[in-house]
């Protein structure tokens, strides 16, 4: 029995699904509200996973599939009119193909509803400087990013370049020219495309990943010579994502890449999503913006003082994970066992919880 893809995406898209998984060896997957969960049909074949995998690569666009084949891994997005956007990750694993496909709906998202709070959106109100999102990945960090992009567009006069591997949500050009590039298929790399969106007269760069020592190193010169960039990190918590952009650099440019780092950053959040007691997912967010206090502590390599600042703190504009969870936790949003799963020091958030 041949499978239509077309169908597989209608399912899951009706099912509100976050993500569809073809894996030979088990029937179609969906996950929902964080949750992998197995359809009732047959287990696929090998055959199967490729026939419906070719069918994909032929829905967007005709994609040829020679990346997957010879690499072992692709990354994609295209878009069913009608139904929605989707960011395909195909891969090979015990010599079949595979896919990992992630729904993302045609409308942008909606930060009110997604319980993203306005202080993070209003990191999108800054002139110059680095914001980083920060967290595991299917985190949210991208919804997040989107919605400051969303709310710098509707507001401002100015140019903002995205550059992402791949598009995920198409913006519109509203108050803002939006220049939205793939990395793969309109440039080289981020490196390449971040050096030359500086010659492309931005005012705001969304960087989609820092993957490395050279794009670091440029995206803190784009940060530095008055543009305002966005970008993320696979990193949990504030400080660990300082510290990890710090050890990129060799030992000898450390301390010069510390004052740097504490002259253009500007605010760092990291998120993570937890199961509410509805069943639903929430973002729970740490949420460090830069203040001289913080400067001078980057600036010195005091780095384990950050923690401790963000714990003490009970401001929105310093908000400690576990404080965060503490918050949903008080709210009657999640469970005490969720938070303190969560939690980066469960014993503290123990003791304050009672």
């Amino acid at each position: 029995m041949s499978i239509d893809a077309i169908d597989l995406l209608k399912h899951a898209v009706e099912k509100e699904a976050s993500d569809l998984f073809i894996v030979a060896g088990l029937p179609v997957s969906v996950r929902r509200q964080g949750i992998v969960e197995k359809t009732d049909g047959e287990r696929l074949l090998p055959e199967e996973t490729h026939a419906v995998i070719s069918q994909i690569y032929e829905l967007a666009n005709h994609r040829a599939m020679d990346r997957l084949q010879t690499a072992g891994d692709d990354d994609f997005s295209f878009a069913i009119p009608g139904l929605s956007r989707f960011r395909v990750s195909a891969y090979k694993q015990r010599s079949t193909l595979s896919a990992v496909i992630r729904i993302i709906t045609f409308a942008l998202p909606d930060p009110k509803q997604l319980h993203i709070p306005d202080k993070l959106i209003e990191f999108a109100n800054f002139s110059k400087g680095m914001v980083l999102i920060t967290g595991a990945a299917g985190s949210g960090k991208s919804t997040s990013l989107a919605c400051m992009i969303d709310h710098i567009n509707k507001r401002y006069h100015k140019h903002i370049i995205t550059l992402e591997d791949p598009v995920e949500f198409l913006h519109r050009h509203e108050k803002s020219i939006v220049s939205q590039r793939e990395i793969n298929v309109d440039t080289k790399s981020y490196v390449t495309a971040l050096r030359a969106a500086l010659r492309q007269s931005p005012n705001v760069i969304l960087l989609g990943e820092m993957r490395d020592y050279e794009t670091i190193q440029v995206a803190m010169t784009a940060a530095e010579t008055g543009h305002l960039l966005f970008s993320t990190l696979h990193t949990i918590g504030a400080a660990n994502t300082i510290d990890r952009i710090i050890d990129v650099f060799p030992p000898n440019q450390q301390q010069q890449i510390a004052v740097q780092l504490s002259l253009s950053l500007q605010a760092v959040v990291s998120q993570q999503l937890v199961p509410s007691i509805d069943g639903k997912m929430l973002p729970a967010f740490e949420i460090m913006t830069i203040t001289p206090a913080i400067r001078n502590m980057i600036r010195d390599h005091k780095i384990p003082q950050i923690e401790g600042v963000l714990y003490a703190s009970s401001s929105e504009e310093m908000i400690s994970m576990d404080n965060s969870l503490l918050r949903l936790f008080q709210a009657g949003q999640i469970t005490k066992e969720t938070a303190l799963e969560f939690a980066s020091n469960p014993d503290m958030l123990k003791k304050r919880i009672g």
